[in-house]
């Protein structure tokens, strides 16, 4: 029952294990796909602001230095520094999803170390039950052992029972002097001349009680 618990145990953890895992995957690839899209976009965007935030900064060198700084030039300062804006909004962006992939690379790490753990705890199951099996085989044998030794028992217990019942009697028979016998004691007969094999057994050896 404890070997059974500890498999089914083993089993819905690894199962668990095994949809975590591909679970983790499949978001991580997912991620990984968009995040590595937006940065190429953001990449190209920042890219495109840099060039014409550098556009513009020329541009208002020269206007400066021909003194000529009428609405328009304003309005490029004020977009100049609108562009700067967007440019720092975007840059932190960048870092965001760049954190968000470091993130997911050691969400990646952790998954490959739980993989690594079940494995090792697959293993210990393996040996466990290699010994269940070898400690299953030994119970048999000894069970098998035991009930032969017991049949075994039993029937020396019988034979001995059955020695002591005929001593018994014929212990009673010679008591009373009625040996049934192929012929009868005579009185100058002495006591120990029967030749029963059964009866020279009992006489020989001192009653057997059962073990």
């Amino acid at each position: 029952m404890l070997k059974q618990q500890y498999e089914a145990s083993l089993e819905e953890l690894k199962k668990s294990q095994e949809v975590e895992k591909d679970s983790l995957n499949e978001s991580f690839k997912e991620t990984e796909a968009a995040l590595s899209e937006k940065i190429d976009e953001l990449t190209s965007l920042n890219n495109s602001l840099n060039e014409k935030l550098k556009a513009e900064d020329d541009r208002r060198k020269a206007l400066r230095e021909k003194n000529q700084k009428d609405s328009h030039t304003l309005y490029l300062e004020q977009e100049l520094e609108s562009l700067k804006v967007v440019l720092d909004i975007k840059n932190e962006q960048l870092h965001q999803q760049n954190k968000k992939l470091m993130q997911m690379e050691n969400i990646v790490e952790k998954n490959i170390k739980l993989d690594e753990c079940l494995k090792k705890v697959q293993q210990e199951n393996e040996d466990f039950r290699a010994r269940m099996d070898r400690h299953a085989a030994l119970s048999r044998q000894l069970s098998t052992e035991q009930s032969v030794l017991q049949e075994s028992l039993e029937k020396e217990s019988k034979v001995n029972k059955r020695l002591s019942m005929e001593n018994e009697e014929l212990l009673w028979k010679l008591h009373n002097g009625d040996l049934s016998s192929p012929r009868k004691l005579s009185p100058s007969s002495p006591s120990m001349s029967l030749q029963s094999p059964r009866s020279s057994g009992v006489f020989s050896n001192p009653a057997v009680t059962p073990r």
